[in-house]
């Protein structure tokens, strides 16, 4: 706004100092040159609407046409607003409205033949505006090439960072389905080994228990891994904290509601607070058992049992369902073994992996026909800290 009010006077002052020659047009001249200036107020500005940026430019050009022909009183200041209302036309996104801005100006240079000075005005101003539009032009070019490039850089990185964190995440699928997996299973067979193998020499079973706690271990060492990997690759994914025992309610309902049938939740003992470690497993086996029995045993009633004693924790998943044909026999030929009616137990990784889960932490598992009928998930989890050990 300064700037316009400057010209505005700059203008003033200009007419004033030809007053000798424009003394029958003087107030007419002051008023073109205000109209030839002061508008330019209206050009710039970020605020700015194109659509007043451009009636803004006309009325500049028009007053401007008007002052140069035919009351020759087109001032320097006048000529400088224009320049720069077809400079900022330009540089705004408006190059048409901004070319079109100069042709008053060429029409004046070839119809002014008999008026010399009016006629290299013409000349001079489209020439200069012309410059000016053009550089205006350029600088909007350059400055959209520039913000082009800046948002396919953007769209590169954010592309390189969601290929990222997509390789993170399959590195750790790959590290929790199969690597975790095997070394689960490293520990399940040497404490196996260690239990079963008769006449093994007491450093065998001490080389045994060695390597499943490395095992383990390295089991944990891995989840810390794996908790590293998942840090980016879950941007924007809510974080819930681990289940426990504390939800097993909530699990129950889910469970009844799912199944259409009755589920029961039986505790028994002083409940207390465990380490998260085993609420966390004993949350899992439940729920992989629940899982299981809607499975195989569909509308079957099932009773969870929690069993809280001093050393460990018992838990019973049973359902009163046709139980496994031929006591827990599973494995090719079971089902036509078992007889009609009869459900097998899955040989998929559900059973493994609640065994693997209750090794994991010290504990064990067992799973076959339940006493009168039935299926029964029976593990026991140490809760003590030298159980754990």
């Amino acid at each position: 706004m300064a700037y316009a009010v400057g010209l505005a006077l700059l203008a003033c002052v200009e007419v004033l100092a030809r007053a000798g020659s424009l003394r029958e047009n003087l107030a007419l001249a002051l008023l073109l040159g205000v109209c030839t200036t002061l508008p330019l107020a209206f050009v710039f500005g970020p605020e700015r609407a194109l659509p007043v940026r451009g009636g803004a430019a006309v009325a500049v050009t028009a007053a401007g046409a008007l002052a140069l022909s035919p009351f020759r009183a087109l001032t320097l200041a006048g000529v400088a607003s224009q320049l720069a209302c077809v400079y900022g036309l330009g540089r705004a996104g408006a190059p048409r409205l901004s070319g079109v801005l100069v042709l008053p100006y060429v029409v004046l240079a070839l119809v002014s033949q008999d008026d010399t000075t009016t006629r290299v005005m013409a000349v001079l101003v489209a020439t200069l505006a012309s410059a000016a539009a053009a550089t205006g032009i350029t600088h909007h070019v350059r400055g959209a090439l520039l913000a082009h490039s800046a948002t396919e850089r953007a769209f590169a990185d954010t592309l390189l960072a969601h290929a990222a964190r997509g390789e993170r995440a399959r590195i750790a699928r790959e590290l929790h389905d199969v690597v975790a997996h095997h070394i689960s299973m490293i520990a399940v067979q040497a404490e196996t080994a260690r239990l079963t193998t008769p006449g093994l020499p007491p450093d065998g079973a001490t080389r045994l228990l060695a390597i499943g706690d490395t095992a383990r271990g390295a089991l944990t060492e891995m989840r810390r891994l794996l908790g590293v990997l998942r840090e980016d690759a879950e941007v924007g994914v809510t974080r819930r904290p681990q289940p426990g025992l504390h939800q097993l309610m909530e699990l129950i309902d889910e469970s009844r509601d799912a199944a259409g049938s009755r589920t029961r939740l039986i505790v028994s003992g002083p409940v207390t607070t465990l380490d998260p470690g085993i609420e966390v497993t004993a949350y899992r086996i439940v729920q992989e058992a629940l899982t299981n029995a809607r499975r195989h045993a569909p509308g079957a009633a099932v009773d969870v049992e929690l069993r809280y004693a001093e050393d460990d924790l018992e838990i019973r998943v049973r359902d009163n369902g046709p139980g496994p044909g031929n006591g827990a026999e599973t494995g090719p030929g079971a089902a036509e073994r078992a007889g009609p009616g009869a459900v097998v137990p899955s040989t998929g990784h559900g059973l493994l992996g609640m065994r693997e889960r209750a090794t994991t932490v010290g504990g064990s598992l067992r799973t076959g026909a339940a006493a009168g009928g039935g299926f029964l998930v029976e593990a026991r989890l140490p809760v003590r800290a030298e159980a754990l050990a």
